[in-house]
Parts: structure tokens; C-alpha cells; sequence
């Protein structure tokens, strides 16, 4: 389902989940891209969304993953931080590791926030994502990999 342009993210988000109900799908996506975490306004959006899922699916298991662009640097400890905050994070996905950065960026978050990198990409293509592997990682970052 999408928004009409210009709709309140989590009257989407609302609509969404009541015709999720009423077709009796068990899974349901929600992309909120173009989101940062210096923008109050966007995390507010966050917050309220959160909380439609929680009210309209109290016994959903809920996972918030944010993807962070491998070539982020040291913004990703702050944008993950931001996320964390204002929705819980379950997991990363780490993008552009075909690039040429190595995306020794998550290292910080992981370690301070405790939230895992789930996957990682190599290009563009849906084959393009792997499950995370941190030895393959660690062999990418020293260029064994």
C-alpha cells in the first residue's frame, strides 16, 4: 500500500495495518527512507508510528532495522544512535561494501549500541545481499577479503 504524497506518515502506516488486518497478512513492511536523525520533526513521525503499530498490533513482533551506506563514516555512530532512540533497533544492514569504503563504520555502532548487522550488500541487485559474516568482514576491512 502507499500514501497518498504529502500524507501523514503514520495515517499511512494506519491504513496500511487495517487492510493488512482485514487480508490477514501475516507480514507487513513499513520503509520510512530519507529519515535523519537530526530532523526532530522525522523522529516525532517515527515515534507515532511506533506507537500505531503498538496500539493496532499489540502482539506483533516488531523489527526496526535502519540501513546504513557503508561510505557514512563516523555519521553512522550518530544516525544509528538517533534511530535507537526514538524506535529501538534490531538490527543494520550495511549497504555499497562494493564501494570503496570498507564499512568499518558499524564497528562503532555495534560496539556501543549493541545492535547487530544482520546483512550487508555488494552492488544492487537483490542477489547482491549476503547475510552478515564477521570474519569474511574483518578479512574485507585489512584487505584479506
Amino acid at each position: 500500500m502507499r500514501g497518498m504524497d504529502g500524507a501523514d506518515p503514520a495515517s499511512v502506516v494506519y491504513d496500511g495495518i487495517a487492510s493488512a488486518k482485514k487480508a490477514g497478512t501475516d507480514v507487513i513492511i513499513i520503509d520510512t527512507a530519507g529519515r535523519l536523525q537530526n530532523k526532530d520533526n522525522l523522529m516525532q513521525e517515527l515515534r507515532k508510528i511506533r506507537k500505531i503499530i503498538a496500539r493496532e498490533m499489540p502482539s506483533a513482533a516488531v523489527i526496526s532495522i535502519i540501513v546504513i551506506d557503508a561510505n557514512t563514516g563516523k555519521n553512522a555512530y550518530s544516525q544509528a544512535a538517533g534511530f535507537n532512540e526514538a524506535i529501538g533497533l534490531s538490527g543494520i544492514i550495511l549497504t555499497k561494501m562494493d564501494s570503496t569504503s570498507k564499512g568499518g563504520c558499524v564497528i562503532t555502532v555495534r560496539r556501543a549500541l549493541g545492535v547487530p548487522v544482520l546483512y550487508y550488500t555488494f552492488g544492487e541487485a537483490v542477489t547482491d545481499i549476503d547475510k552478515f559474516d564477521p570474519e569474511k568482514f574483518v578479512d574485507r576491512i585489512f584487505g584479506e577479503g
